[in-house]
């Protein structure tokens, strides 16, 4: 896929971005009109201590310290672009990769750019970064580059055995770089090449887009042929034909203990745990888009660049408490759980001046909809229902419990605008 496509494809994503605010156990969601994001698409983030930074599609670069927002744009600062590819941290340096801006570090201080005028990067459109001790390993549409701070060293399908160009992904192990590519995925030890393709191993796919690193396993995302594991003489492909991964398309992947987490370009969130799949998508959690463009770990917290701002999860699933808000936006509360046979499900419908859109359904691990309990317009109040799972034949497992409503108010214009509210909750049955 060429420059063309890759941007036409994110002007589409970039239109179909929605204003929406949710918050309930366990997710946070930070956007344009809630917080200081300067734009809704997140398109990279990484760690720096407490600071989170975070490259948008269009508003430049956002530091959040978890209070306090700054942003960095082509308006204000020396940046070189306001969409952002890519980040990666060298101390206190970060280091930027943009959409034909090319390569920007930022010291803390002042912003030093290097491009295609000003240095030897092979192409302004840095798509992806490394850190290998002191040198910085660049994808480009144009081929892969090394920087140590003084010299460059580019390796592109005429220089050496680089199996495309395009560069979408790095990841590094030990002594080896491993490289992402359109044409597949190399592996290179600073003397020698290993590519590996559809035609020489049991890559399912040769557009490669994502990479991590677990152990010995090294985790591949690609473009159509879903995710792959390799220990560096075994091929394991999971797909939506021999797995319950929603969707073939792996655009991002990261890594937190045993589990390894999937972003989709599509179909939501996914956390693989060597056995169990578990979705998490628009329908059964509060992730504010299922166009997946970047992951990071904090902790316990996993922050997830979307389409339609930026989603935070805790994974150790923090337990909701009623409060105030809860009274006035909306919530679940769940009698015994886990529960063997029946459980009492309360829910509220927030204060509203009309009838509200109310819908409560239950998910299974995939994120499929198992079942609708509540479809109806209803006034705000308590309700309370028995969830009997025979009546509703349950298996033993994990499911979600969702609770999505619909409000209007009045917007800034004198308009009527839609707020979509959601909750969810963990529901286990033990029989």
């Amino acid at each position: 896929m060429g420059k063309n496509v890759f941007l036409f494809s994110v002007f589409i994503l970039t239109a179909v971005v929605s204003n929406s605010f949710a918050q309930y156990s366990g997710w946070t969601v930070y956007d344009t009109s809630n917080s200081g994001l300067p734009h809704n698409v997140g398109s990279a983030i990484a760690m720096e201590g407490t600071n989170k930074w975070i490259g948008t599609g269009g508003g430049g670069l956002a530091k959040f310290d978890g209070t306090n927002w700054t942003v960095f744009n082509t308006s204000n600062s020396a940046i070189s672009a306001d969409y952002i590819n890519t980040i990666a941290i060298e101390g206190t340096n970060i280091w930027t990769g943009t959409w034909g801006g090319g390569l920007a570090k930022y010291d803390g201080t002042a912003w030093i750019v290097f491009n295609m005028d000003s240095s030897d990067l092979p192409d302004d459109y840095a798509l992806t970064i490394a850190i290998e001790g002191n040198n910085k390993w660049i994808g480009t549409f144009g081929g892969l580059a090394k920087f140590n701070d003084t010299n460059w060293t580019v390796y592109d399908t005429s220089n050496s055995d680089l199996p495309d160009n395009e560069v979408y992904a790095l990841a590094v192990e030990g002594s080896n770089m491993w490289i992402g590519t359109y044409g597949g995925l190399a592996k290179f030890d600073g003397t020698n090449w290993t590519v590996f393709n559809v035609d020489n191993s049991d890559l399912p796919d040769n557009e490669v887009r994502a990479l991590a690193i677990q152990g010995n396993d090294i985790w591949i995302g690609t473009e159509h042929g879903g995710l792959v594991k390799f220990n560096g003489t075994n091929w394991t492909v999971y797909d939506t034909l021999n797995s319950n991964i929603p969707d073939n398309g792996v655009y991002v992947l990261t890594i937190e203990g045993n589990n390894i987490w999937i972003g989709t370009l599509g179909r939501g969130l996914v956390k693989f745990n060597g056995t169990n799949w578990t979705v998490f998508n628009t329908s059964n959690s509060d992730l504010p888009d299922n166009y997946l463009f970047a992951l990071a770990m904090e902790g316990n917290n996993i922050w997830i660049g979307t389409a339609d701002g930026i989603a935070v999860y805790n994974t150790a699933g923090i337990e909701e408490k009623w409060s105030e808000a809860t009274s006035r936006l909306g919530g679940i509360k769940i009698g015994q759980n886990p529960f063997s046979k029946s459980t009492v499900i309360t829910y509220i419908v927030g204060e509203v001046s009309q009838p509200r859109y109310v819908s409560l359904a239950i998910y299974d691990l995939t994120g499929r909809c198992v079942k609708t309990l509540v479809n109806e317009s209803k006034h705000a109040g308590t309700y309370n229902l028995t969830l009997n799972a025979n009546e509703l034949k349950l298996k033993t497992g994990v499911y979600f419990l969702s609770l999505s409503t619909i409000c209007h108010s009045e917007s800034a214009s004198g308009g009527e605008e839609s707020h979509l509210i959601k909750t969810t909750k963990k529901l286990i049955l033990m029989k």
